[in-house]
């Protein structure tokens, strides 16, 4: 024999509603505590969280008075309320038919001068074989990038430096030629042999 489903929240709350519209009375808690299980099959752990919820939706009343809780709904509230809800949701669904004619007005605009025609394929064909050729084009630019003339400035620069480097080293040489010549008496053709420096070896131009 199979165990016998329990209620579910929403199937409670109806039930505990039910108890209110029927009596069309004002209830402490310990009240509903009583005649919810009874009456209605709702399960006592459950019945204060159940109240809650529905004080919390707006559909049951309460009160506090002294030190007491009184609860309250009545059918003409409920009703008033399953109004609001409709129009709140009418008022939704309205809005939602709008965005979807927005939608479909721009979707249409869209494709205003995009329908598949001869024209339009040749364009399209057109389009993609300039973008081919920019892209070759840009490649063989950059294999032109060394004549450009900011680049052929920046090299014009490095190449004098270079040279200015070239020259210290050259004044260097010669410098270290003259000392040993006069220390040693050492000639040229010898000072190049021992130090491997060529016989043609001066300034650059």
């Amino acid at each position: 024999m199979s165990k016998k489903k329990g209620l579910s929240l929403d199937e409670k709350r109806s039930r505990m509603m039910e108890i209110f519209f029927e009596t069309k009375d004002v209830f402490q808690l310990k009240d509903i505590e009583k005649i919810a299980p009874k009456q209605k099959g709702i399960t006592p752990m459950s019945v204060k969280d159940v109240l809650q919820s529905l004080v919390d939706d707006n559909m049951v009343d309460s009160e506090r008075v002294g030190t007491s809780n009184y609860y309250w709904a009545f059918p003409s509230k409920a009703l008033h309320a399953r109004k609001n809800k409709l129009e709140d949701l009418e008022s939704q669904i309205s809005e939602a038919k709008q965005r979807k004619a927005s939608v479909q007005k721009a979707v249409e605009k869209a494709k205003v001068g995009r329908q598949d025609t001869k024209e339009r394929g040749s364009l399209l064909k057109e389009l993609q074989a300039l973008r081919e050729e920019r892209t070759q084009l840009q490649a063989e630019l950059e294999k032109y990038r060394e004549c450009d003339p900011e680049v052929v400035e920046e090299m014009r620069k490095s190449n004098g430096v270079a040279k200015d480097a070239v020259s210290r080293w050259t004044d260097n040489v010669f410098a270290i030629k003259s000392w040993t010549k006069k220390k040693f008496n050492f000639d040229d053709s010898r000072m190049n042999k021992a130090f491997g420096i060529p016989e043609d070896f001066d300034y650059m131009e």
